[in-house]
């Protein structure tokens, strides 16, 4: 208590002391037990009305009594409502909160999860996700000094994030099995890898991956259906040692548009579950016819390369020409590429002008930029007689057309002449150039467009060797002249650029996130962030319709739509109070990860319990755990003491107090007649 407070403290007493010796005893008649009391009673009274006055702190000190806290962790996914363990969990949770024993020594804490962890006492098992090493290491954060162990219920079947086998955790983990512990033989389709698009009259290679989970030799035949069509089956034998196959089979394009098909494998004897049986994937067909022609004004490697790429896909034809001996048309060619343009390319160039031909140039050592920047094609470049090599930086933000990142920067540097790139027309970057480790904000590989012609332009010649890259990295030339195929598409299209551009999938799983980009420019074709976009989504089959607006995130406009039911679905994309919508169409399959699993994984939930200093339990071994529980030692209640400061002020039986002390005093004096 402080000095000053002390000095208040004995003010009040001698004040309320002299007051009541005032009232009571100067110049008093007569004095007995009666006033004694009474002048008692006034002291006292007088003090706590200045004791409040003054209304010193007071401090306490408070012991509280720590239980140690158990997590709870219950695994909401739709794996456990598959092995129908619903009921199992709750009355293995009811059983540890109604033990009383249990409660005493320990606080619950119930945390569910399936693709992230929420704290929740709500039970769907609807999750189309289970991430138990990341639910284990967000519960693992909250660890005081007094937490106890983490109780996972769970089929320990997980289909997201990391191992959770060797995670490192403060606190204890015992792992609760439910579902079928009894491993039964299956057979599964595991993955299909196709690509997206194929060309009309064209054939598209798949390659499915099978695997047998048995010991016993299996025989079984796999097939792929187009609807009710199957255009491939095979017969498959599996053994224990021979428990996986790759399937590849090349299958034909004959009908344009989105083709959906079925992988499937027949059930085998003793099978439970067959829901992994079968995948659907889906390729889009296109019916494009086209030539291409390359000039050129030297001879190089590029050439051949480019050539290949282009005959890659068998709706494409590229005719090699040098710019000396070329007498043909240029209307006869879809797409014209121009490969180091010098002062001999000025009438192939004027006729493309004139005819607003679609072209792709291709710059180098040899070409000539003075001769290329009068030409008004678009872009200019400030060249100097020094040549520079130029890595390749992919554009993740390149919304044009569909380019996936093949490892762009591990390719060899292109090499052109040195100097800055400047545009005239609308342009985007497929690729930035890198200077010797630096990335920059100049374009490698750009497209632009203007008045419906469309141009492409690789800023620097070597691309021979992306080529061969790209074979060394993957064994096969297919990215790279997937690569190319897209670039020739988009720029020899004819087709009119539209101010609204969709991106989606053509197939989903029922358990992926429905995820649809839109682009979006003004009449100028410059992205316009200003605009409210909307999707309209139709279900075929029951009719129903679904509006959601679109985010806009990173210079694109983007939604992720999730719980839409299996089906085949039209969307239309609007741009609010304007005329302009983009059209499409998805499905949706009835496929469910979370319904692929035979079994519960009772080894790798083995092996996290003893990693954790756990132990593993099953579902019927609800008193095993409670005895468990209740004779480890090393959970005990802590005290904790507290010093407690509060005002005298806050105290409302000291005003209560005071209140009775001067009632009585009035009622005594009333009563001898002193009133």
């Amino acid at each position: 208590m402080q000095s000053i407070t002390t000095l208040y403290l004995l003010i009040a007493v001698f004040l309320s002391i002299a007051i009541a010796y005032f009232q009571y005893y100067y110049k008093a008649k007569s004095s007995g037990k009666s006033t004694t009391f009474l002048f008692t009673l006034k002291s006292v009274s007088l003090f706590l009305v200045l004791l409040l006055l003054i209304n010193p702190k007071i401090k306490t000190t408070v012991v509280e009594n720590i239980k140690p806290t158990v997590s709870l962790l219950v695994d909401n996914s739709k794996s456990i409502s598959f092995f129908k363990e619903e009921q199992n969990v709750i009355d293995f949770i009811g059983k540890l909160n109604n033990d009383s024993e249990l409660s005493k020594k320990f606080n619950f804490q119930k945390f569910v999860f399936s693709e992230a962890l929420i704290v929740s006492d709500s039970l769907s098992f609807n999750g189309n996700g289970t991430n138990i090493h990341e639910a284990i290491s967000a519960v693992n954060q909250l660890n005081t000094a007094n937490n106890g162990p983490i109780l996972l219920f769970t089929d320990g079947n997980q289909t997201i994030g990391k191992d959770y086998e060797f995670i490192n955790l403060k606190q204890k983990v015992y792992p609760i099995v439910f579902g079928d512990t009894t491993k039964y033989r299956d057979v599964q389709v595991s993955q299909v890898n196709v690509n997206n698009y194929s060309y009309l009259k064209n054939k598209f290679p798949v390659e499915v991956l099978l695997n047998y989970d048995g010991n016993e030799e299996v025989k079984t035949k796999f097939s792929i259906f187009n609807g009710n069509k199957s255009v491939f089956s095979k017969n498959i034998q599996f053994s224990k040692k021979e428990n996986s196959q790759i399937i590849t089979t090349n299958l034909s394009a004959t009908k344009e548009g989105n083709n959906y098909y079925t992988a499937t494998i027949q059930k085998i004897k003793d099978e439970k579950n067959t829901q992994n049986n079968s995948k659907n994937f889906s390729v889009e067909v296109i019916d494009e016819q086209t030539k291409v022609l390359i000039l050129t004004s030297v001879l190089h490697p590029d050439i051949g390369a480019l050539k290949k790429a282009i005959e890659s896909n068998k709706q494409r034809t590229a005719v090699v020409s040098s710019i000396d001996d070329f007498k043909g048309q240029v209307s006869n060619f879809e797409l014209i590429i121009c490969y180091q343009p010098n002062e001999l390319f000025k009438t192939v160039l004027a006729k493309i002008k004139q005819l607003n031909s679609n072209f792709m140039l291709i710059s180098g050592p040899n070409a000539n930029w003075d001769f290329i920047n009068k030409q008004q094609i678009g872009f200019t470049k400030k060249a100097i007689n020094q040549t520079e090599n130029y890595g390749a930086v992919y554009n993740a933000s390149f919304l044009t057309f569909l380019q996936k990142d093949i490892g762009f920067n591990t390719f060899t540097p292109l090499e052109d002449q040195f100097g800055e790139v400047t545009f005239s027309k609308d342009h985007q970057e497929v690729l930035f150039q890198n200077i010797n480790g630096l990335a920059t904000a100049q374009p490698l590989i750009a497209v632009l467009e203007e008045n419906n012609q469309k141009t492409a332009v690789i800023f620097g010649e070597g691309i021979w060797k992306w080529r061969a890259s790209s074979f060394l990295g993957t064994n096969s030339f297919q990215d790279f002249d997937q690569f190319i195929g897209n670039l020739v598409q988009y720029v020899s299209s004819k087709k009119k650029r539209n101010r609204l551009s969709v991106t989606s999938e053509n197939l989903y799983t029922a358990s992926e996130v429905v995820q649809i980009s839109a682009f979006y420019t003004d009449k100028n074709y410059q992205f316009d962030g200003r605009a409210s976009l909307e999707i309209e989504i139709t279900n075929k089959q029951t009719k129903e319709v679904t509006k959601f607006p679109f985010f806009l995130i990173n210079n694109a406009f983007q939604i992720a739509i999730e719980n839409l039911n299996s089906g085949e679905y039209n969307f239309k994309v609007a741009v609010l109070g304007q005329e302009i919508t983009k059209s499409g169409s998805f499905k949706i399959t009835a496929y469910s990860l979370e319904e692929q699993f035979t079994h519960a994984n009772v080894g790798k939930l083995k092996k996290l319990g003893i990693k954790a200093g756990g132990k593993l339990f099953f579902k019927n071994e609800s008193e095993k755990l409670i005895e468990h529980l209740m004779a480890d030692k090393t959970y005990f209640t802590l005290q904790k003491a507290s010093i407690k400061e509060s005002n005298l002020i806050d105290w409302k039986w000291v005003l209560f107090l005071i209140t009775s002390l001067f009632t009585a005093e009035w009622l005594l004096r009333k009563y001898l007649g002193k009133i």
